[in-house]
């Protein structure tokens, strides 16, 4: 049976096997920690700090009770945690053994490691939002498993929202496992010493975010740029090309505000530098792009292989991620690859300062931070080594410390417009200008349908900057009817998230010649607004018009992101949280507090089914009123879209 005892404004408890301690870690928020080893170790990943928070304790023969303002937790024993909000069950640990005497399981991986695993009561009715983003088709994830593991379009945030009004954060970077079934909720890890989560109550999805921006990070200033049009194609091969496209969208009178340099500009993996033959006098052509009042982009890859004339140092200096067991390469393209490791900071200072030499003294300041999961093939962590230890128990960090990178380089020479756009994240990422993108997904009507919702949940992992490749990535036939209405569709999209940003890597056509015979990779097919015929260049350069205007709704509501961790997109739950329907609805949304969106997402569909809550809301279409709480249909032909405003709304004339 368990003891207790209190230590400042610690809950201690010990028991045969197991040592624990239950704090608070902010406003109405408590964390729990285990472990079988001798000491709770202090780790806290990426945790903020937070003002000491008056509790109350209460120690009994065989139980004790902490509380931290609306939130309490009973522990009893028999080593049972129970957590109650203003008095109200919110979550119970549950054991599945008989005689309930083991609530956490704890496997012996090594000498002081664990695979770890706890298991709560489902309740009826509740349903979950969050978990980072994979293309799995589910907005509610109540009834889902998955797994905690980042790979090219699956990024996991351990974190989720719970109808009930709480947030659980599963605070642990190692590699895992979360079931939100019918049965149970679990949530295991790996490797690790400890289990080691919090729970944050609040009265509203929005009071939750909140609190969880405070304990993870609040998002940077928005750039005022970045809420633009960004161009991008797989890939421009040479400076011209790059030049005469920047040219044509200012010619032809078009909004833009960045255009990439994709990937295999460089002169090899690991070298972090423009190859001169293609891309000669950078400088010259940042001065021009400047002008024209686009911002250059660069992809950077956090790959590296022996030739590089930087893998001797950064190996014998244990910069780069190594093997547990095994020979050279983790990840082959164009040869074997490993990767760079930025949990290391030695490793951090050192790409920086190739990067700043390379390309921010050429005028190339903002950057793309691709692979960061990083792609492990085959994506076994466990035989990785990082510099914090052990991929299975560290290996969800990784995309944490390589957007650090980029952020505390450029802070540390007086940047202060910082966006970089990453393919993963975790928690805390978005404290360092992470602008998530969901990955290499396909060009297709349902990868659409599943991209709304996966950054809905991205949302409610406190990631307020995320975006889609419009159009999907792979696997488009410009030439087809079928891709002409995903991309008007799927631009649509794009104008309602936080970028806009026009990629994928598109078919070459029949007459389209190779431009440098030889290069290592080779350009894809034309990606402009202009490359899909005339009737789709007429309503995408009609929708680039419309997010010129949407851009100070934008930015008032970015400051209030980065204020106060409410994301300016988001799920009608958030603003209507007492209207059950809202939980239910992973078809559209709210894009800041007047406007909301329902995307059009299936093939030669030309109506929606529309929920309205409570309120006054006018069709930007006809410009007709409507009451709420009621669904309705509305229809839409390709060069519309569905979309609401609250009667009374200062912006009203953008959709005039």
């Amino acid at each position: 049976m368990g003891e207790f005892k209190v230590e400042g404004n610690k809950l201690i408890f010990q028991r045969d096997g197991e040592k624990g301690v239950i704090e608070p870690w902010g406003k109405d928020c408590l964390r729990f920690i285990s472990t079988p080893n001798d000491k709770v170790s202090d780790e806290s990943w990426n945790l903020l700090p937070q003002l000491e928070t008056k509790v109350v304790i209460n120690i009994e023969n065989d139980k004790a009770m902490i509380t931290n303002g609306i939130l309490s937790a009973q522990i009893y024993s028999t080593g049972k945690v129970v957590y109650y909000k203003n008095g109200n069950e919110l979550l119970a640990e549950r054991s599945e053994v008989a005689f309930q005497w083991k609530f956490r399981d704890y496997q012996i991986k090594d000498s002081d490691r664990y695979r770890a695993t706890v298991i709560f009561e489902a309740y009826e009715n509740e349903h979950f939002y969050g978990l980072g983003q994979e293309q799995n088709d589910c907005f509610d994830l109540k009834g889902s498993t998955s797994r905690l593991i980042h790979i090219n379009t699956k990024s996991s945030i351990p974190f989720v929202y719970s109808s009930k009004g709480y947030g659980f954060l599963w605070n642990n970077p190692a590699i895992g496992r979360c079931e939100l079934a019918s049965n149970h909720t679990l949530w295991e890890a790996n490797l690790t010493k400890q289990i080691d989560y919090l729970m944050i109550a609040g009265e509203n999805p929005r009071d939750v975010m909140g609190k969880y921006a405070d304990l993870t990070g609040h998002a940077p200033i928005f750039p005022k740029w970045a809420s633009g049009f960004w161009q991008s194609k797989l890939r421009y091969e040479d400076r011209e090309e790059l030049l005469s496209v920047a040219r044509e969208y200012k010619k032809r009178n078009l909004p833009i505000a960045a255009i990439v340099i994709d990937y295999f500009h460089w002169t090899e993996q690991g070298e972090w530098k423009l190859d001169t033959k293609y891309w000669p006098d950078p400088k010259a052509m940042c001065q021009e792009l400047e002008t024209m009042g686009i911002k250059p982009i660069v992809s950077i890859w956090p790959t590296i292989n022996p030739a590089s004339e930087n893998y001797d140092y950064m190996d014998k200096n244990n910069m780069l991620i190594k093997t547990e067991n095994g020979k050279f390469g983790i990840f082959n393209f164009h040869g074997p690859q490993t990767y760079i490791d930025p949990s290391n900071p030695d490793t951090r200072e050192f790409v920086w300062s190739k990067i700043y030499d390379n390309y921010y003294t050429n005028g190339i300041k903002n950057y793309w931070l691709d692979e960061a999961e990083p792609e492990v093939v085959p994506a076994n962590f466990d035989n990785l080594r990082f510099y914090k230890g052990n991929g299975d128990e560290v290996g969800l960090i990784y995309p944490y410390h390589y957007a650090q990178l980029f952020y505390e380089g450029l802070k540390g020479i007086g940047e202060t417009e910082i966006i970089s756009l990453v393919r993963a994240a975790w928690i805390g990422s978005q404290r360092y200008g992470s602008l998530v993108w969901s990955g290499d997904i396909p060009s297709t009507f349902e990868a659409l349908r599943m991209s709304v919702k996966t950054g809905l949940n991205m949302a409610m992992c406190g990631i307020p900057w995320w975006n889609s490749d419009i159009g999907g990535f792979w696997g488009a036939d410009t030439e087809s009817e079928y891709f002409k209405e995903l991309i008007v569709r799927w631009f649509q999209f794009g104008v309602f998230c936080p970028v806009t940003r026009l990629h994928g890597a598109r078919n070459r056509t029949k007459n389209q010649v190779e431009r440098n015979p030889g290069v290592k990779e080779p350009r894809g097919g034309d990606n402009e607004i202009w490359s899909f015929g005339e009737e789709v260049y007429n309503i995408l350069s009609g929708l680039l018009k419309l997010r010129e205007r949407l851009r100070p709704y934008i930015h008032e509501h970015m400051e209030v992101a980065s204020r106060t961790g409410t994301p300016v997109m988001r799920p009608m739950f958030f603003d209507y949280p007492q209207d059950e329907i809202c939980y239910t609805l992973g078809g559209q949304y709210m894009f800041g507090d007047d406007i909301l969106f329902a995307p059009i997402v299936d093939q030669g569909v030309k109506e929606k089914k529309v929920y309205l809550p409570k309120g006054e809301w006018i069709d930007v279409n006809e410009k007709k009123e409507y009451s709420g709480e009621y669904f309705i249909s509305m229809h839409a032909e390709m060069n519309q879209f569905v979309a609401f405003i609250k009667k009374g709304s200062a912006y009203i004339t953008i959709f005039e």
